[in-house]
């Protein structure tokens, strides 16, 4: 009994150290893409509404990378598509504006379930760790206790090492759970951020669009070159005889 007590012990110590490691990865790769992810929108919506008329924002946002930037391209694929299936199927007898209100929210949706990817995992290591590890630190002093009555002394000395020991497991537990919950609340703030920067830019997309009918420009074409006149044939005797 005294060896599944400290088998259980150690076990809960090594699933707390390997709780952290996933904390801690999970936290350098959230911060590495919510932190680019925010570039990526703010160089977007600058280049976006610096552009001179509509046919230039659609140039510039086909080969643009980011959240705000697959906001853009929905948008224009939706309407772009609705100009070319007018009519030919049931999803198309929405109106252009409810269409793409309604692909612009579905993508704002895709864009913060693809942020949020982590968080519970975050959550549940913050929540879950302090338990974990007094459940560890239960069996330790089982185990101690055991020694201790075998020895049959309750000095301090006896008394003082194996207690210490069992407590480890709390510490650990506790050490876990605080860097995932604080980076857990900080992302969920961060998340919730850049999704009300994606819904202010799909609402003034709507807007922008509704200027012009929720019709796109069409891709303007090469003038024609103006044909050269035909060379003049030279006039015969008996023209120049008439003109004469």
């Amino acid at each position: 009994m005294s060896d599944i007590n400290t088998i259980i012990h150690d076990a809960t110590i090594w699933l707390l150290i390997g709780f952290s490691i996933i904390t801690w990865v999970l936290i350098v790769v959230k911060a590495v893409q919510t932190s680019k992810a925010s570039k990526q929108s703010k160089l977007f919506v600058d280049s976006f509404w610096s552009a001179q008329n509509l046919a230039d924002a659609i140039n510039q946002s086909e080969d643009a990378q980011g959240p705000t930037a697959r906001i853009a391209q929905t948008g224009f694929k939706t309407l772009t598509e609705a100009n070319e299936k007018t009519h030919q199927d049931l999803q198309q007898t929405w109106s252009r504006q409810d269409l793409l209100e309604r692909h612009l929210r579905k993508q704002i949706l895709a864009e913060r379930r693809q942020l949020e990817k982590g968080s519970a995992i975050l959550a549940s290591i913050g929540n879950n760790a302090p338990f974990i590890g007094l459940f560890g630190t239960v069996f330790g002093i089982i185990h101690a206790l055991q020694a201790i009555a075998k020895s049959g002394s309750a000095s301090m000395d006896v008394v003082a090492g194996p207690i210490g020991q069992a407590l480890v497991a709390t510490g650990i537990g506790i050490a876990v759970a605080v860097p995932a919950v604080l980076a857990y609340n900080y992302f969920v703030r961060k998340v919730k951020g850049i999704g009300a920067d994606l819904d202010d830019f799909a609402t003034d997309f709507v807007s922008l669009t509704q200027k012009v009918g929720f019709q796109l420009p069409t891709k303007t074409q090469s003038p024609h070159v103006a044909a050269k006149p035909a060379a003049a044939h030279p006039l015969s005797s008996q023209e120049k005889e008439a003109l004469a």
